[in-house]
């Protein structure tokens, strides 16, 4: 289940709330008992490795045309 962080905008308090993501835009309440919440832009980051090797740069030059027409 995803968690979403808020902040209360009445005592500054910055809270998260796990919740379902049908429910994501929901208002939250302060653990304070403050309704005046917000919800913060969260973001999501994946790290891992690649299972396979890059593959290897074309052979043959470069340019605007693979190296083949521009003298």
């Amino acid at each position: 289940m995803p968690s979403y962080e808020f902040r209360c905008r009445s005592c500054g308090n910055t809270f998260e709330v796990n919740r379902p993501m049908a429910q994501a835009s929901d208002p939250a309440v302060c653990p304070g008992g403050h309704d005046d919440t917000v919800k913060l832009l969260t973001t999501f980051a994946t790290t891992g490795r690649a299972s396979a090797p890059a593959a290897p740069a074309p052979a043959g030059g470069g340019g605007c045309c693979g190296g083949g027409c521009c003298a």
